[in-house]
């Protein structure tokens, strides 16, 4: 029997609601990469400061039944790798998130962040996660990076592994479910994920019934592809990326970048229709939204979208690489990753019509 994942009368699957409206508030942060060969010293420093601004966050501007950081808090990013990457990579028992636990079971609130994290089923890979800690100070959803962009930049390529990279192990162990997970909880089901421009995955979201989606960044976002997710899908976004780092600026790329594309800040959070509720400039603040959720959910559908007309389209696309290639080997660096893949890409560098 094929297993259901869309409801068919437009409604999907929840939980009831610890109150009738929520309050969703995003931490922007700046994102300190540690040292790949050392990182414990820079990684108890940035956790440190990340217990800070949970706890300045929830004292000031009212509390959040909600907390989002961005996608590397923990470890910030740095071009290590493939054995840097797992000396700097988390373990969900460490003792980072019984702290970081600890803050959300304080506050009785929800926690999202990104971190690489390490998996002991997953031995010599390093996934990119973003995390969802409930109230009672457990880690209740560790959501994988779908896909990596590939292509983007000329002879280097991420490694770290994503569902896409190690597909049908990932399905085998996990089910079919867990490649676009959406969380019931009592603040609203809540999916969470760190690509970018890929409208489909998060329609995916949306048509299993989800009703926050978390986007996080390191380094930038474009501000539309964020905004049509709330717009197309009529639902509540969060994007958060890292903040200007004042501090230590000529440690910073990013820095040096911002005024000419804006490539820092400006996390926000959407309402349905692409309402913008509040939003961030460069530095370092929160911003707080207080989401009507018990009413949002009385006229609230999944999208009512004419797939009929497309799939003919889709049951003919091929994609530009195939998937599981990062079964068998996880590549060392980010130049033997495009050396593997120069030869794995099905079309042509340059068309010419």
């Amino acid at each position: 029997m094929t297993e259901q994942f869309v409801r068919t009368d437009g409604t999907y699957p929840i939980v009831e609601l610890r109150k009738d409206k929520i309050a969703v508030g995003f931490v922007q942060t700046p994102v300190r990469g540690v040292d790949g060969d050392n990182p414990e010293p820079g990684i108890k420093d940035n956790l440190n400061y990340l217990l800070s601004a949970i706890d300045k966050a929830q004292a000031t501007g009212g509390r959040c039944d909600l907390l989002c950081f961005h996608e590397f808090p923990i470890h910030g990013f740095a071009p290590w790798d493939l054995t840097q990457y797992l000396r700097v990579s988390r373990h969900p028992d460490g003792p980072e998130f019984a702290a970081i636990g600890a803050k959300a079971k304080q506050y009785n609130c929800y926690i999202t962040l990104g971190c690489q994290m390490l998996d002991d089923d997953w031995p010599g890979h390093t996934m990119n996660t973003q995390l969802l800690i409930g109230p009672t100070g457990e880690i209740i959803a560790k959501h994988w990076k779908q896909r990596n962009m590939r292509g983007m930049w000329p002879g280097v390529e991420q490694f770290t592994t994503t569902i896409y990279d190690v597909y049908d192990r990932y399905v085998e162990m996990y089910g079919l479910d867990a490649v676009i997970p959406v969380e019931q909880t009592d603040i609203g089901n809540i999916s969470m994920s760190s690509v970018q421009f890929e409208p489909e995955l998060f329609r995916c979201m949306a048509l299993k019934g989800a009703e926050i989606i978390v986007r996080t960044a390191t380094g930038g976002c474009e501000r539309e592809d964020m905004r049509l997710t709330s717009y197309h899908n009529s639902l509540y976004t969060v994007i958060v990326n890292n903040c200007m780092d004042v501090h230590r600026p000529s440690d910073h790329y990013f820095v040096e970048q911002a005024p000419k594309n804006e490539w820092v800040g400006r996390s926000a959070i959407f309402g349905p229709r692409g309402v913008m509720l509040t939003e961030a400039d460069a530095f370092e603040t929160k911003r707080r939204a207080v989401l009507p959720m018990a009413e949002f959910r009385k006229g609230h559908r999944i999208p009512d979208t004419h797939l009929f007309l497309y799939k003919h389209v889709f049951d003919q696309y091929k994609e530009r690489y195939d998937p599981n290639l990062w079964l068998d080997r996880v590549p060392e660096t980010k130049k033997d990753a495009a050396d593997f893949l120069k030869d794995k890409f099905r079309w042509t560098t340059y068309w010419q019509g």
